[in-house]
């Protein structure tokens, strides 16, 4: 039972603006991990909306508790507050209110900013104003350590990244037959990502996981060492024969679930089970995203030219005809130009018939209700209307298509642990001052040492999910090909290199910035492409930007808000 019931109200607000910082970095910060997976084409955003959704959760329940630590009393003591539990839960809300406002501010710009500097900026401002010392130094959680991480980890990514990237180019691109070496590494790749995987979890521990020290180093390498091995053997033996049947004998009526029949099809004559349809379903990986303006074969138009429509910007999504489900005659943003026009037309025709029921009656509710539950899976993140970025698209290097596919599973599995290091790392930026406003208001003593509830660990898994779901197609716009050209190939050796930065400092409690791993992870790869003029540096321009103001608007923010509370005026009682 809660002790401070006086304050109740306080820690009321403090829910909501947890549950906003939640939704504003699951729609900011969870498409770090999946971007560059739709953008490539190896995931559809409907199918990134549902991984990020299980991933985020994993990740929050079984490796964030030690980057929580760090935020609840890195920052700055909480020893000024000991006599004043009520005033910590104060500078906890405020903290929280300060982060997911300017959250929501860049959310809604389009700006991918870090969460983390966001809630590092709003504690910093709450210090300030409470005229208490703020951690500036180099122990373990200060704000320089912090800070050091932020410049630091976007150079480790691009780092990793280039490196994992020019192996791919060695020992595939280059090669005289491509295809014959990239079918004979795919299960290294494939080995290489789950042992990273099974290595983190053995150093992290936790959640009936033994820790380093008590299995020891000799157990530990064993495990990671098994994995390795084991998804070699797996990848070899049903992966392969898989991907040569579908990619060399070019049998397009080969399906996922056809993998368990591994070695069975490398017979001349098989048999299939439930075959797909023989039409190729192969996409092309190098075909341009450059959206014309003109129909497409379908009833959508937009009403904008192509040299009105620059990289990175906005249009209203509006209806002209103010029916809630749009119509024939309806404007869809440059953003929402469709790629199937016979698809976009059959939806057309359903929602116009809709639109002419009266507005209780039962069909139409039902369409507006998925209508709104499935918005924000169901935009076009990867079509542009910009001729300057379909030529920063022209100078990056082309590779067989059919190489670029044999990786788009080792792509999803990369954008999963990426998204699995997002929840352990990022998940502690909305729950560690939740965790501190509630242990403090349930207890009524000022405190950072107890552990993070598991349920409030699960509820953030959750909201970063929902705040993706809903909202985070705005900010995967920015981050997938309006920076470089991303592939398969590329697209993994981004995700790989942020995911290895993420968790290494995951586990040394140090909340870097996902959204700095991945953007470094990007211009690393894009760098090999030997032309700096394959990258929009425009965009990374803005989405600089952003990170130099989030610190002091944050803080700002905060600043203001814990001051104007700590000193207004106290009145006598009311006669």
């Amino acid at each position: 039972m809660a002790k401070m019931h006086q304050i109740d109200w306080l820690f009321a607000i403090g829910t909501v603006f947890f549950i906003l910082s939640l939704w504003g970095i699951g729609a900011n910060d969870v498409a770090n991990s999946y971007a560059t997976s739709v953008s490539s084409k190896s995931l559809t955003l409907v199918q990134a909306g549902v991984l990020a959704t299980f991933t985020e959760f994993i990740g929050a329940i079984s490796l964030g508790q030690q980057v929580t630590s760090t935020i609840r009393s890195g920052v700055f003591s909480v020893t000024p507050f000991e006599n004043s539990p009520g005033v910590l839960v104060l500078a906890m809300v405020v903290a929280e209110v300060g982060s997911a406002t300017w959250l929501a501010l860049c959310t809604w710009l389009g700006f991918p900013v870090s969460t983390t500097q966001s809630i590092v900026g709003a504690l910093v401002g709450v210090g300030i104003a409470s005229n208490i010392s703020v951690n500036w130094g180099w122990k373990t959680g200060s704000v320089s350590q912090i800070a050091a991480s932020w410049g630091i980890a976007p150079c480790i990514a691009a780092g990793f990244g280039a490196i994992i990237f020019m192996s791919i180019k060695v020992l595939v691109h280059d090669r005289k037959d491509p295809m014959k070496w990239a079918l004979r590494v795919l299960p290294f790749y494939y080995a290489l990502t789950a042992g990273i995987l099974a290595l983190f979890l053995v150093i992290s521990g936790g959640h009936g996981i033994p820790t380093l020290d008590e299995m020891g180093a000799g157990q530990a390498t064993g495990i990671i060492l098994g994995v390795f091995g084991g998804v070699l053997i797996v990848a070899a033996v049903f992966f392969l024969p898989y991907y040569h049947a579908k990619l060399v004998k070019e049998d397009h009526r080969l399906r996922p679930w056809h993998i368990p029949m591994g070695p069975l099809l490398w017979r001349e004559n098989y048999s299939l089970y439930l075959p797909g349809s023989a039409n190729g379903d192969i996409p092309d990986y190098y075909a341009s995203e450059f959206a014309d303006g003109q129909d497409s074969g379908s009833s959508f138009r937009s009403e904008k030219v192509p040299s009105q429509v620059q990289s990175g910007e906005e249009e209203s999504t509006i209806p002209k005809s103010g029916h809630l489900l749009p119509s024939e005659n309806d404007t869809i943003t440059a953003h929402d130009t469709p790629t199937d026009g016979h698809h976009h037309e059959a939806k057309a025709r359903e929602f116009d018939a809709v639109n002419s029921l009266p507005w209780a009656h039962p069909k139409r509710i039902l369409a507006t209700i998925k209508l709104i539950f499935t918005y924000g899976i169901t935009r076009d993140v990867v079509s542009h209307q910009s001729k300057g970025l379909e030529s920063v698209h022209a100078r990056a290097k082309q590779y067989e298509n059919k190489v670029e596919h044999l990786w788009t599973t080792a792509q999803i599995c990369t954008a999963m642990l990426m998204s699995i290091a997002h929840g352990a790392n990022d998940v502690s930026n909305a729950i560690g001052p939740f965790t501190t406003e509630y242990a403090t208001w349930s207890s009524g003593v000022t405190s950072t040492k107890t552990d993070t509830p598991t349920w409030i660990k699960a509820v953030g898994g959750l909201g970063l999910g929902f705040g993706f779901w809903t909202f985070g197609y705005h900010i995967m716009r920015n981050l997938g090909n309006r920076i470089t050209k991303h592939t398969p190939t590329r697209g993994y050796s981004m995700e790989l290199a942020a995911a290895v930065t993420v968790l290494l400092a995951s586990r040394l409690g140090l909340p870097v910035s996902t959204t700095q791993c991945i953007t470094g992870g990007i211009v690393g790869v894009a760098l090999t492409n030997g032309d700096l003029k394959s990258i929009n540096w425009k965009q990374l321009g803005k989405i600089f930007l952003g990170w130099v103001l989030t610190v002091p608007s944050a803080g700002l923010i905060s600043g203001i808000l814990m001051g104007m509370a700590l000193n207004v005026p106290r009145w006598g009682p009311r006669p």
